[in-house]
């Protein structure tokens, strides 16, 4: 027997907001009991937010957590919905006071039982090991005449544990409470995990995802339930609130399917991802609108689209900073662009203040170019601090990884980087692709196609270009993926053909700029390796006399 009906709740909760994600809490499960189900999951540790990192050590942030499930518990019971299963992440402390990362089972107006995470990641941007004791028992419970077990995130990834104790429970679903970071690809391995741990307990498997930003990741939803024989039953869309629901045959019964998300591609969920990264830490942080230097060229133009697409156009402050050696058509691109999206658009001549530098300093060559750079640094601060928006850079991850970029200037100040993950030949596709998305939709480009089309340029001097400095972007762009994404070393990048001058060039950029993004604004985390998370480089060559 079973007729089950679960709900699998994907919320945006917010670090540290332990009140304010106990009432979305709340509210979703009422939600779900109108809409019939019996049980309703949520994701891991959805009451404190993830990643709570060294919060999670903190006594005062434990009892918060602890006293939250309590009261929402007791909350569930007074609004009639005790009956109803809940399952939810949250911050759990042993006897001796270790914390774990737990799922506590609310029940009639009591925890009726807890779960703590077995395998705790130390990977990449997790740094759980360090943070929480491991779990070492498992969790089978009965609902509604069927019996489902319970694991967190990691403990699906990790062959053996507590998936494999649930042999003989006989268990006929499992649910799987997480906070899965979005990268780029990343969506068909986890069903396909999935489908694999379906396919061992010979049971549906219930995955439900956090969505939303947090810092520089960004958590993108997509929850899902795969059948026995690892068949997608029914799935959530990406980067939203949705309420998931399916109803679990009886003994012999075929699964029924439930509504299914229509896929997304790679450009749409990227782009996507940048724009709830770029959201949520605007509003999380408390602000509501952002200012940037507007350009007329592809960079500042995308990133100002992501902007308006993230908090209106109306929120977004696009701000020209022409000098003597800005273009026309540089000028008339930046307040199309600002037309096009509807954003606040200002001229700000930066003449005067270079000639007062200069006037005390009489600098040449590259300090004079970068002195101009900075000066429009300042300029946005100035707005910033006058005005109460948060600065935006709008510099790529090509320009990022090669040092291809002034410090402290417009392209790299402010308290958040949009295109931090991006290269700069995916700059140019999710421009493109955000066109035809609008054109498809009936709207105008918000880009305009000079911008995408014209050759980069910083125009700190008379007839500058990108490629005065740099390889052709697609040249580049393929020497740091394979460099930067894939960890070839030199032999490697030779033997596959590359230009030895064109490597040793960028290998040397790379290594040396390590300085410079170490100061620069976090960013959204899209790619499997993003600098400042998951990767720190060498900030000199020698190392490769080893490898050589």
């Amino acid at each position: 027997m079973s007729g089950l009906t679960i709900a699998l709740a994907q919320v945006n909760p917010c670090v540290g907001d332990i009140a304010g994600n106990a009432a979305l809490v709340r509210a979703s499960v009422r939600r779900a009991a109108e809409a019939g189900a019996n049980l309703v999951a949520f994701p891991e540790m959805v009451i404190t937010g993830y990643p709570i990192e060294d919060l999670a050590l903190r006594e005062s942030f434990q009892r918060a957590a602890e006293g939250a499930v309590q009261t929402l518990a007791t909350a569930l019971e007074a609004d009639g919905l005790g009956s109803i299963t809940v399952i939810l992440g949250t911050l759990g402390v042993s006897q001796k006071g270790m914390p774990f990362n737990q799922a506590a089972v609310i029940r009639r107006g009591s925890v009726e039982a807890r779960y703590n995470k077995h395998h705790l990641p130390n990977y990449g941007v997790f740094d759980e090991r360090r943070i929480f004791a491991s779990g070492q028992d498992r969790c089978v419970l009965r609902v509604h005449d069927a019996t489902v077990g319970v694991v967190i995130c990691e403990d699906i990834w990790q062959d053996g544990g507590p998936v494999s104790q649930m042999d003989d429970a006989n268990i006929q679903l499992l649910v799987v409470l997480n906070g899965s970071p979005f990268e780029e690809g990343k969506g068909h391995v986890r069903r396909d995990l999935a489908a694999r741990r379906a396919r061992e307990v010979k049971a549906p498997v219930a995955y439900v995802n956090l969505w939303g930003g947090q810092d520089d990741l960004v958590f993108d939803g997509h929850s899902f339930i795969v059948g026995a024989d690892g068949r997608v039953l029914a799935s959530s869309p990406g980067f939203a609130d949705h309420l998931l629901l399916w109803t679990l045959p009886h003994d012999d019964d075929v699964p029924k399917p439930g509504s299914l998300a229509p896929a997304a591609s790679d450009d749409e969920q990227v782009y996507t991802a940048i724009v709830t990264g770029l959201r949520d830490y605007v509003t999380k942080n408390g602000f509501s609108s952002v200012v940037l230097g507007v350009s007329g060229g592809i960079d500042s133009a995308l990133t100002a689209v992501i902007a308006a697409d993230a908090l209106g156009g109306e929120n977004v402050v696009g701000v020209s900073m022409p000098s003597a050696f800005s273009s026309d058509h540089s000028k008339d691109d930046a307040a199309d662009l600002a037309k096009r999206i509807g954003a606040d658009y200002r001229v700000q001549p930066i003449a005067p203040m270079v000639d007062a530098f200069q006037d005390q300093l009489g600098l040449t060559g590259v300090s004079e170019e970068n002195l101009q750079a900075r000066v429009r640094g300042v300029i946005l601060m100035a707005i910033s601090n006058r005005e109460g928006h948060l600065v935006i850079a709008p510099g790529n991850k090509s320009e990022l990884a090669t040092g291809y970029a002034t410090i402290y200037d417009a392209g790299s100040i402010g308290g958040f980087a949009p295109l931090k993950d991006v290269d700069k030949s995916r700059v140019w596709e999710l421009a493109r692709w955000r066109n035809r998305a609008a054109a498809q939709r009936g709207e105008v480009e918000p880009i305009p196609v000079n911008s995408i089309e014209k050759p980069p340029s910083a125009e700190l001097r008379p007839g500058q270009t990108d490629q005065d400095s740099l390889p052709a972007y697609e040249l580049l762009d393929e020497v740091l993926d394979a460099y930067v994404e894939h960890a070839e070393g030199r032999a490697e990048l030779l033997a596959r053909g590359f230009d030895e001058a064109v490597v040793d060039k960028v290998l040397s950029l790379v290594d040396r700029a390590e300085w410079k993004r170490r100061q620069y604004p976090p960013g959204p985390k899209v790619t499997a390796l993003a600098f400042g998370r998951d990767r720190r480089l060498p900030i000199t060559s020698r190392w490769r006399e080893l490898e050589e």
